[in-house]
């Protein structure tokens, strides 16, 4: 092989991501151009809603642009294997969601590992998962709606941003709890997803309230239950799950930030410390009330053990449900 040629394989990438010998790390000059952080859904989704922000805030602190690169499909897969596979040298990151717990259980063969291929930097976002219903299509309350699907087993069907995510696995544990037959439609994301509920195409939706607080409030979407033992600060008015006979339905959408593996430590250090200003922006500060979401003190190797935590969690949802790929 040429000299020429072989620069040029060396160089050969992956959409943005390319596979090119790894610069020396110099500390003193990061970031020194554009960070790119790889979202594997679509825009318009829980993740995404999370990550404009945190983009916007750390490209003003660092002053340079943090570039979000959505790379939705497979139902976030397709952007993790990117992630898995970009260069390791601080510019390169991954915000995944607790989707990428549940697809180890779903998919028989996965192309990246999410705990050998990624470094755990920290969970950035935790919100409940609400019960959300088209409003001319489930126009009571939850009980009206548990009535019906009972009444009417496969008749009423719910939107998810695709097999294996939190919305499909978080609707498969309900039906298991209230005994009810709910038909699955998969999207392509969660954007996707609520754009369906939202033009009726589905009944309704197992969201995190992240991406659905804006339609709840604009009277868009009617809000029938919201995940857990207590009701969200963001919609006081809607019931918890354990006020409605369901002690056990506490399911949270959390989002995080991973760093391909064998990203230099300094840059990972770095990348904590401007993660850990968040909180204190009033646009992170106020965007994350709004949607009812916490920003946890989570990171390093505790976010890596509730990862693991999470894993074994839904694949146990997983086996019980018997839920699969459509």
């Amino acid at each position: 092989m040429t000299s020429n040629k072989r620069r040029a394989f060396l160089h050969l990438g992956i959409g943005s991501f390319g596979l090119s010998v790894l610069p020396t790390w110099a500390q003193a000059d990061w970031p020194s151009r554009a960070i790119v952080v790889i979202v594997p859904f679509p825009a318009g989704g829980g993740t995404d809603a999370f990550a404009r922000p945190i983009s916007a805030v750390m490209s003003k602190s660092l002053g340079k642009q943090v570039v979000i690169d959505s790379r939705g499909g497979a139902g976030g897969n397709l952007g993790a294997t990117l992630a898995a596979r970009a260069t390791p040298d601080g510019y390169n990151w991954f915000m995944g969601a607790v989707h990428h717990a549940i697809a180890p259980s779903m998919y028989p063969h996965l192309d990246y590992n999410l705990q050998k291929d990624f470094i755990p930097i920290a969970m950035v976002a935790r919100v409940p998962q609400v019960l959300v219903a088209n409003p001319k299509k489930i126009p009571g309350d939850f009980k009206s709606f548990l009535e019906t699907a009972k009444a009417n087993p496969g008749k009423l069907n719910y939107g998810s941003a695709g097999s294996g995510t939190s919305h499909h696995l978080a609707a498969e544990l309900f039906k298991i709890q209230s005994k009810t037959d709910i038909t699955h439609i998969p999207y392509k994301g969660a954007g996707p997803a609520l754009q369906g509920l939202l033009a009726g195409d589905v009944d309704v939706m197992f969201d995190g309230l992240g991406s659905s607080a804006q339609h709840i409030k604009a009277g868009r979407l009617n809000a029938l239950m919201v995940a857990g033992s207590v009701r969200n600060p963001a919609i006081p008015d809607v019931p918890c799950a354990a006020e409605l006979g369901f002690a056990d339905y506490n399911v949270t959408t959390w989002y995080g930030l991973w760093a391909p593996k064998d990203t230099p430590p300094e840059a990972q250090a770095r990348m904590l410390a401007e993660l850990k200003k968040l909180p204190l922006d009033a646009l992170v500060k106020d965007g994350w009330a709004v949607n009812g979401a916490e920003f946890p003190d989570l990171t390093g190797a505790d976010f890596g053990a509730f990862v693991s935590a999470e894993i074994k969690r839904w694949a146990e949802v997983v086996k019980i449900s018997g839920a699969k790929l459509d």
